[in-house]
């Protein structure tokens, strides 16, 4: 099944948390990497008084149910040193489940598609540079769902 990923990190070197965790994913058990994007340079969201973000999607190939491969990304977080403190806090890595094949999933720990991924430019953006006919289920075309978000800045870097 593909999957899509979406990595962020404001901390400890973000884009060096960003890079290795993209290698990370490759690691995945029964899960290939298909592809990543480019990394993008983003302002946080919901809470302005934190650093800049560093964000990237990928791509896998995985035969993982969702529910393993959320355990598989959380497991990477806290070898990153990931603490979930408050919603929105600054972190050294932060990984979500953003889209599953064609198909939805809900449970207590995991809603897919990521249910803000459609308002989010700094997802929106290297999500389409992996796929630019991408749908998001429930929501549209990810190209016209980025329109929307024209007032938010997420600059390619890398």
């Amino acid at each position: 099944m593909l999957a899509f990923v979406g990595l962020g990190s404001n901390l400890d070197e973000p884009r060096r948390q960003v890079e290795r965790a993209v290698g990370e994913l490759a690691a995945i058990p029964r899960t290939r990497l298909v592809r990543a994007s480019a990394m993008y340079r983003s302002a946080p969201v919901g809470r302005a008084d934190q650093p800049d973000f560093i964000n990237a999607v990928a791509e896998l190939d995985t035969e993982l149910e969702p529910a393993a491969l959320l355990r598989e990304l959380q497991a990477i977080e806290a070898r990153h040193g990931r603490v979930r403190s408050v919603p929105n806090a600054p972190r050294t890595l932060d990984l979500d489940v953003l889209l599953y094949g064609d198909s939805g999933f809900e449970s207590e720990q995991l809603r897919i598609p990521h249910p803000r991924m459609h308002e989010r430019a700094f997802v929106l953006r290297p999500l389409l540079e992996l796929d630019a006919a991408i749908s998001i289920p429930g929501h549209g075309a990810a190209r016209t769902l980025l329109e929307a978000c024209g007032d938010q800045r997420a600059e390619k870097i890398a």
